[in-house]
Protein backbone atom coordinates (compact mmCIF):
# COMPACT_ATOMS: atom_id res chain seq x y z
CA UNK A 1 0.00 0.00 0.00
CA UNK A 2 1.22 3.41 -1.15
CA UNK A 3 1.26 6.00 1.95
CA UNK A 4 3.63 8.68 3.64
CA UNK A 5 4.80 6.33 5.97
CA UNK A 6 5.65 3.58 3.48
CA UNK A 7 6.86 6.00 1.14
CA UNK A 8 9.67 7.51 3.43
CA UNK A 9 10.77 4.69 5.13
CA UNK A 10 11.61 3.46 1.82
CA UNK A 11 13.75 6.74 1.34
CA UNK A 12 15.33 6.13 4.59
CA UNK A 13 15.89 2.41 5.01
CA UNK A 14 18.00 2.89 1.78
CA UNK A 15 21.16 4.20 2.24
CA UNK A 16 21.49 6.89 -1.63
CA UNK A 17 18.13 7.83 -0.92
CA UNK A 18 18.67 9.19 2.68
CA UNK A 19 21.44 10.74 2.40
CA UNK A 20 20.16 12.48 -0.93
CA UNK A 21 16.96 13.26 1.47
CA UNK A 22 19.13 14.59 4.60
CA UNK A 23 22.01 16.32 2.18
CA UNK A 24 18.82 18.09 0.74
CA UNK A 25 16.97 19.47 4.26
CA UNK A 26 20.24 20.31 5.65
CA UNK A 27 21.05 22.61 2.51
CA UNK A 28 17.69 23.93 2.88
CA UNK A 29 18.16 25.07 7.10
CA UNK A 30 21.85 26.35 6.46
CA UNK A 31 20.51 28.57 3.45
CA UNK A 32 18.00 29.49 5.28
CA UNK A 33 20.44 30.69 8.51
CA UNK A 34 22.24 32.46 7.07
CA UNK A 35 19.44 34.52 5.25
CA UNK A 36 18.57 35.16 8.96
CA UNK A 37 21.70 36.36 9.94
CA UNK A 38 21.61 38.69 7.52
CA UNK A 39 18.48 40.07 8.15
CA UNK A 40 19.56 40.21 11.97
CA UNK A 41 22.50 42.57 11.05
CA UNK A 42 20.31 44.70 9.02
CA UNK A 43 17.37 45.45 11.25
CA UNK A 44 16.02 48.95 10.37
CA UNK A 45 16.20 50.89 13.80
CA UNK A 46 12.50 50.94 14.30
CA UNK A 47 12.19 47.58 14.25
CA UNK A 48 15.67 46.43 16.50
CA UNK A 49 13.47 44.50 18.69
CA UNK A 50 13.19 42.27 16.60
CA UNK A 51 16.85 41.74 15.56
CA UNK A 52 17.04 38.96 18.80
CA UNK A 53 14.14 37.02 17.30
CA UNK A 54 15.74 37.47 13.82
CA UNK A 55 19.12 35.48 14.93
CA UNK A 56 17.25 33.32 17.29
CA UNK A 57 15.43 31.98 13.93
CA UNK A 58 18.76 31.73 12.05
CA UNK A 59 20.85 29.72 14.88
CA UNK A 60 17.87 27.16 15.26
CA UNK A 61 17.90 26.86 10.89
CA UNK A 62 21.72 26.77 11.48
CA UNK A 63 21.03 23.44 14.22
CA UNK A 64 18.93 22.32 11.80
CA UNK A 65 21.35 21.84 9.20
CA UNK A 66 23.76 20.45 11.46
CA UNK A 67 21.58 18.04 12.76
CA UNK A 68 20.68 16.23 9.45
CA UNK A 69 24.62 16.11 8.05
CA UNK A 70 24.96 14.69 11.15
CA UNK A 71 22.16 12.28 10.57
CA UNK A 72 24.20 11.34 7.60
CA UNK A 73 27.18 10.93 9.40
CA UNK A 74 25.36 8.83 12.02
CA UNK A 75 25.19 5.98 9.19
CA UNK A 76 28.35 6.33 8.38
CA UNK A 77 27.37 8.10 4.95
CA UNK A 78 28.64 11.36 3.49
CA UNK A 79 26.76 14.43 2.05
CA UNK A 80 26.39 14.35 -1.35
CA UNK A 81 25.25 17.77 -3.85
CA UNK A 82 21.48 19.05 -3.74
CA UNK A 83 20.67 18.86 -7.69
CA UNK A 84 20.22 22.45 -8.38
CA UNK A 85 15.70 21.41 -8.94
CA UNK A 86 15.39 20.30 -5.76
CA UNK A 87 16.76 23.52 -4.38
CA UNK A 88 13.64 24.85 -2.64
CA UNK A 89 15.22 28.09 -1.26
CA UNK A 90 17.00 28.83 -4.67
CA UNK A 91 14.34 28.41 -6.38
CA UNK A 92 11.69 30.88 -3.94
CA UNK A 93 14.39 33.41 -4.47
CA UNK A 94 14.60 33.08 -8.36
CA UNK A 95 10.96 34.17 -7.93
CA UNK A 96 10.95 36.92 -6.18
CA UNK A 97 10.03 35.36 -3.07
CA UNK A 98 11.47 36.75 0.08
CA UNK A 99 14.65 38.98 0.38
CA UNK A 100 17.14 38.80 -3.02
CA UNK A 101 20.85 37.55 -1.48
CA UNK A 102 21.85 40.71 -3.43
CA UNK A 103 19.82 43.07 -1.05
CA UNK A 104 21.31 40.73 1.86
CA UNK A 105 25.01 40.76 1.14
CA UNK A 106 24.69 44.63 0.68
CA UNK A 107 25.33 46.84 4.25
CA UNK A 108 22.13 48.98 3.76
CA UNK A 109 19.93 48.54 6.30
CA UNK A 110 16.47 46.85 5.50
CA UNK A 111 13.30 48.69 5.48
CA UNK A 112 9.86 48.11 7.36
CA UNK A 113 8.54 46.95 3.87
CA UNK A 114 11.32 44.68 3.81
CA UNK A 115 10.71 43.27 7.39
CA UNK A 116 6.86 42.83 6.16
CA UNK A 117 8.82 40.89 3.13
CA UNK A 118 10.63 38.55 5.43
CA UNK A 119 8.02 37.67 7.86
CA UNK A 120 5.85 37.00 5.22
CA UNK A 121 7.58 34.58 3.51
CA UNK A 122 8.90 33.10 6.60
CA UNK A 123 5.36 32.48 7.79
CA UNK A 124 4.30 30.49 3.96
CA UNK A 125 7.40 28.70 4.57
CA UNK A 126 7.33 27.79 7.97
CA UNK A 127 3.76 26.65 7.16
CA UNK A 128 5.01 24.43 4.99
CA UNK A 129 8.10 22.95 7.64
CA UNK A 130 5.75 22.72 10.56
CA UNK A 131 2.98 20.48 8.53
CA UNK A 132 6.46 18.45 7.21
CA UNK A 133 7.44 18.02 10.25
CA UNK A 134 4.26 17.52 11.86
CA UNK A 135 4.06 14.59 9.50
CA UNK A 136 7.17 12.78 10.11
CA UNK A 137 7.05 13.19 13.89
CA UNK A 138 3.56 11.33 13.53
CA UNK A 139 4.72 8.56 11.75
CA UNK A 140 8.68 8.52 13.18
CA UNK A 141 8.65 10.35 16.51
CA UNK A 142 9.48 7.11 18.16
CA UNK A 143 12.17 6.00 15.47
CA UNK A 144 15.07 4.76 17.35
CA UNK A 145 17.54 6.95 14.83
CA UNK A 146 15.37 9.44 13.81
CA UNK A 147 12.80 10.00 16.44
CA UNK A 148 14.45 12.74 18.50
CA UNK A 149 16.21 14.54 15.62
CA UNK A 150 12.17 14.97 14.41
CA UNK A 151 10.69 16.09 17.31
CA UNK A 152 13.18 18.76 18.50
CA UNK A 153 12.81 20.17 14.41
CA UNK A 154 9.17 20.07 14.72
CA UNK A 155 8.78 21.74 17.80
CA UNK A 156 11.19 24.43 16.39
CA UNK A 157 9.48 25.08 13.57
CA UNK A 158 6.21 24.98 15.25
CA UNK A 159 7.62 28.10 17.57
CA UNK A 160 9.05 29.90 14.42
CA UNK A 161 5.43 29.41 12.25
CA UNK A 162 4.06 31.42 15.91
CA UNK A 163 6.48 33.99 15.70
CA UNK A 164 5.62 34.80 12.35
CA UNK A 165 1.77 34.96 13.39
CA UNK A 166 2.62 37.40 16.52
CA UNK A 167 5.28 39.74 14.84
CA UNK A 168 2.94 39.88 11.48
CA UNK A 169 -0.19 41.16 13.82
CA UNK A 170 1.64 43.54 15.54
CA UNK A 171 2.92 44.77 12.34
CA UNK A 172 -0.83 44.65 11.17
CA UNK A 173 -1.61 46.84 13.89
CA UNK A 174 1.18 49.41 13.14
CA UNK A 175 -1.15 49.89 9.69
CA UNK A 176 0.62 47.58 7.80
CA UNK A 177 -2.30 45.35 7.25
CA UNK A 178 -2.64 45.59 3.17
CA UNK A 179 0.74 45.21 2.59
CA UNK A 180 0.92 42.11 4.69
CA UNK A 181 -2.33 40.59 3.26
CA UNK A 182 -0.98 41.53 -0.53
CA UNK A 183 2.76 39.84 0.21
CA UNK A 184 1.11 37.08 1.61
CA UNK A 185 -0.79 36.25 -1.23
CA UNK A 186 1.69 36.47 -3.87
CA UNK A 187 4.13 34.78 -1.91
CA UNK A 188 1.71 31.98 -1.12
CA UNK A 189 0.78 31.10 -4.30
CA UNK A 190 4.45 30.86 -5.52
CA UNK A 191 5.43 28.48 -3.04
CA UNK A 192 2.95 26.40 -3.76
CA UNK A 193 4.14 25.83 -7.50
CA UNK A 194 7.48 25.64 -6.29
CA UNK A 195 6.61 23.35 -3.47
CA UNK A 196 5.01 21.37 -6.02
CA UNK A 197 8.05 21.35 -8.91
CA UNK A 198 10.38 20.24 -5.70
CA UNK A 199 8.02 17.76 -4.97
CA UNK A 200 8.59 16.25 -8.81
CA UNK A 201 12.07 16.39 -8.51
CA UNK A 202 12.71 14.84 -5.42
CA UNK A 203 10.20 11.78 -6.09
CA UNK A 204 12.07 11.51 -9.96
CA UNK A 205 15.40 11.34 -8.11
CA UNK A 206 14.14 8.82 -5.62
CA UNK A 207 12.62 6.66 -7.98
CA UNK A 208 16.14 6.50 -10.05
CA UNK A 209 17.66 5.48 -6.74
CA UNK A 210 15.03 2.93 -5.82
CA UNK A 211 14.14 1.85 -9.18
CA UNK A 212 10.36 2.33 -9.09
CA UNK A 213 8.21 1.64 -11.90
CA UNK A 214 7.17 3.64 -14.37
CA UNK A 215 3.84 3.06 -12.89
CA UNK A 216 4.29 3.87 -9.05
CA UNK A 217 6.36 6.70 -10.31
CA UNK A 218 3.51 7.99 -12.44
CA UNK A 219 0.58 7.55 -9.46
CA UNK A 220 3.42 9.46 -7.29
CA UNK A 221 3.27 13.03 -9.76
CA UNK A 222 -0.40 12.28 -10.00
CA UNK A 223 -0.54 13.15 -5.98
CA UNK A 224 1.25 15.65 -6.22
CA UNK A 225 0.15 17.45 -8.72
CA UNK A 226 -3.72 16.47 -7.31
CA UNK A 227 -2.32 18.21 -3.93
CA UNK A 228 -0.67 21.18 -5.76
CA UNK A 229 -4.84 21.48 -7.66
CA UNK A 230 -6.28 21.52 -4.06
CA UNK A 231 -4.14 24.06 -2.95
CA UNK A 232 -4.21 26.42 -6.29
CA UNK A 233 -8.09 26.27 -5.46
CA UNK A 234 -8.30 26.87 -1.82
CA UNK A 235 -5.52 25.54 0.50
CA UNK A 236 -3.10 28.84 0.00
CA UNK A 237 -5.68 30.60 2.26
CA UNK A 238 -4.16 28.56 5.05
CA UNK A 239 -1.07 29.94 4.86
CA UNK A 240 -2.06 33.57 4.29
CA UNK A 241 -4.47 33.70 7.72
CA UNK A 242 -2.83 35.51 10.36
CA UNK A 243 -4.01 34.44 14.23
CA UNK A 244 -2.56 35.27 17.52
CA UNK A 245 -0.85 31.72 18.77
CA UNK A 246 -1.12 30.31 21.87
CA UNK A 247 2.71 29.84 22.10
CA UNK A 248 3.78 33.92 22.36
CA UNK A 249 7.21 35.24 22.17
CA UNK A 250 8.06 31.73 21.11
CA UNK A 251 11.61 33.32 19.81
CA UNK A 252 12.14 35.30 23.12
CA UNK A 253 15.12 33.48 24.64
CA UNK A 254 18.23 31.85 23.31
CA UNK A 255 18.50 28.96 20.50
CA UNK A 256 18.42 25.54 22.54
CA UNK A 257 21.56 23.64 21.77
CA UNK A 258 21.37 20.10 20.33
CA UNK A 259 25.07 18.53 21.44
CA UNK A 260 23.77 15.45 20.80
CA UNK A 261 23.78 16.20 16.92
CA UNK A 262 26.71 18.53 16.69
Amino acid sequence: MLSAKSLFQEIIDDDESFALFCSIAAGGEAQGGWENARIAALVPQSQRALAPKITRHGADEDKHGRIFYALIKKRGLAPVPVPGDTDYTMLLERAGIGLAHDRLNSDEPLTVRDIVTYLAHSRVTEQRAAEQMQLLRRHFGDHPDLGRAVRMISQDEDNHLAYCHEELLRLAHAGHGRLIQQTLRACALAEIRIYRDVSLAVMAHMGDILGWTRARSVLLAAGIHAVHAWERFAGWRRMVSLEMPEHRDALGGPAVPAPEFA
